[in-house]
């Protein structure tokens, strides 16, 4: 692709080029914008060179002499990149009439070997991820062994697109985050969001007491030096918001950890009180870059279902199974049967000994290997203080999201200190576990309303029924059956809109309400009410009291 930007215009400057999950992007520093037509001819370019079975030729030059030869190329970018290279030498690639470029490979033969690719998209992309660098236009690609797995790939695409919950979630009125005013990656929930959101919290917070945990609620600022020791400070500091008060810096807190372990260092702790299962909804400021933001997927502020559990060593493991059976049990209930696992183990960068990764792995890699659980392993993917499990639960489009996350923490509770006193009367240091089930609210609502493209189930539908009174002089009986419904706590809303009733009828559908209720005089006259099902269509007339029973098991159900 590179080498089709460049014959087509030469001018242009090559900035990266990586692969990705699915497929690969080359950043351009090109003068003019880059449109669709523009894409269709660095396809056409691209399909001659791969008719004509380049082949990929690998030198490896000294960093010297590499600059020199990018720098007679005026490639700045690359020389910008041979320039952070620690390495003493650089591997570069040729291929066709002289096309040279940056590359650490390995390159298959020749382009010949490209079977079926497609350019996707154009998208703006700052250097370096840089908001003070310059902006650089950036390609999306995919390609794929055969033409068959390219076509499934693209009506999965255009099947995502309508999934996509940063159009699905402003259309159905649950939430906007592009209020320049307020700035970016923050989320305003507008009543349906809020109401969608508290459904989700109310059922968490009723599972977690039902399993041991406590509900704390720690503060949104706390002191800088408290992020000192946990070490957050050193290891975070560029994703950290901080402010002075009174002198003093304070943090606006990007985790809930440091609060929680001040909750458990408050008092004196005996091991016959351990487990101790601390939970919060805590809500989060992490200074992420603008390029990286994406709807409720990537956001400034958002909300953890955290949870910190300290244990005596010899209750670790069965405390992180029982945290992989409450993740699985909520994954059910939400609807996502498919997961993922990853164990990510300790990073270039750490804290605590080598001894205590050692035990922490341990711990991690026993629990699912004694819960029959298959995993793969992400080497230096940890947290600075701890190897994780990570569960990524897999939607109707098998794409994977992060949400669940299990922790194994021995650093953090040396650095503060923790203790609980033995059967000996002895000081021991707890083992601290971190560990979130659907991880950010405002991610898994997002994953949530892909899953279901915004057609939630009735448990979850912030509105789950909807009253249309075909005539103004049945309005009373459409309110009094609103009424009866709320009174069973059945979320259901009146459209007396000056409307036609098709035009009312086809709104509730792109709203995605699961229950229509048609009330006009023959209703009122029988005290009923004719009900269309969303995918199931007209169910016929019902008794308000026996639609409250219909709609009460669907709840009951989770459907």
């Amino acid at each position: 692709m590179a080498e089709a930007v460049k014959e087509l215009w030469p001018e242009t400057k090559l900035g990266i080029g990586p692969s990705i999950e699915d497929g690969f992007y080359y950043d351009f520093d090109k003068k003019e914008p880059l449109t669709d037509e523009d894409l269709a001819e660095i396809e056409k370019k691209m399909s001659q060179i791969i008719a004509k079975d380049e082949p990929f030729t690998r030198e490896e030059l000294p960093k010297d002499k590499a600059l020199k030869l990018f720098e007679g190329l005026r490639e700045d970018y690359k020389v910008s990149l041979i320039r952070e290279i620690a390495d003493a030498n650089v591997s570069v690639y040729r291929t066709g009439k002289g096309f040279t470029d940056l590359c650490r490979g390995p390159h298959i033969e020749s382009t010949g070997k490209i079977k079926a690719f497609k350019l996707l998209s154009v998208a703006g992309a700052y250097w370096h991820g840089i908001e003070t660098n310059p902006m650089l236009q950036r390609i999306y690609g995919t390609c794929f062994e055969t033409k068959k797995e390219l076509e499934e790939y693209l009506r999965n695409l255009e099947e995502a697109k309508l999934r996509d919950h940063r159009k699905l979630g402003p259309q159905l009125e649950y939430f906007d985050i592009y209020h320049e005013e307020a700035g970016a990656g923050l989320v305003f929930y507008h009543p349906k969001g809020a109401l969608l959101r508290k459904i989700i919290e109310d059922y968490e917070k009723e599972e977690h007491l039902k399993r041991g945990y406590e509900i704390v609620i720690t503060p949104h600022i706390m002191q800088a030096e408290l992020w000192k020791i946990s070490g957050h400070y050193d290891y975070y500091r560029e994703n950290m918001y901080t402010l002075k008060i009174e002198d003093r810096e304070f943090v606006l807190k990007p985790m809930n950890c440091p609060g929680h372990i001040l909750i458990y260092k408050s008092k004196t702790r005996s091991y016959k009180e351990l487990p101790v299962r601390l939970y919060e909804l805590g809500t989060v400021y992490r200074h992420e870059k603008a390029g990286v933001l994406h709807g409720l997927l990537r956001v400034r502020g958002f909300t953890q279902d955290d949870a910190h559990i300290f244990c005596l060593p010899e209750q670790a493991k069965q405390e992180i199974k029982s945290i992989i059976d409450f993740v699985f049990d909520t994954m059910k209930v939400f609807g996502f049967s498919d997961v993922g696992i990853e164990l990510s183990t300790r990073p270039e960068k750490y804290i605590g000994s080598d001894e205590d990764w050692r035990m922490a792995t341990a711990a991690l890699e026993e629990s699912l290997k004694e819960k029959g659980l298959s995993y793969e392993v992400n080497p230096g993917e940890g947290a600075f203080y701890g190897p994780k499990i990570d569960i990524k639960l897999k939607d109707a489009l098998r794409r994977s999201w992060q949400c669940a996350t299990i922790q194994c923490d021995f650093a953090l509770p040396k650095r503060f200190g923790l203790s609980y006193i033995d059967q000996e009367g002895k000081e021991r240091q707890p083992i601290m576990l971190h560990r979130v089930l659907l991880g950010s609210l405002e991610r898994f609502m997002g994953a949530l309303i892909e899953q279901y493209k915004g057609a939630l189930p009735v448990w979850l539908a912030p509105q789950q029924a909807l009253i249309i009174p075909i005539k103004d002089s049945v309005h009373e009986y459409a309110q009094k059956a609103r009424s009866s419904l709320m009174d069973k706590f059945i979320r259901a809303d009146v459209d007396s809109r000056n409307e036609t009733l098709n035009k009312r009828i086809r709104q509730a559908e792109i709203n995605k309400v699961p229950y229509l209720l048609i009330v006009g005089e023959r209703e009122a006259e029988q005290q009923t009410v004719s009900v269309r099902k969303r995918g199931s269509g007209d169910l016929g007339a019902m008794t308000i009291d026996e639609f409250t029973k219909t709609i009460v098991q669907d709840i009951k159900d989770k459907k």
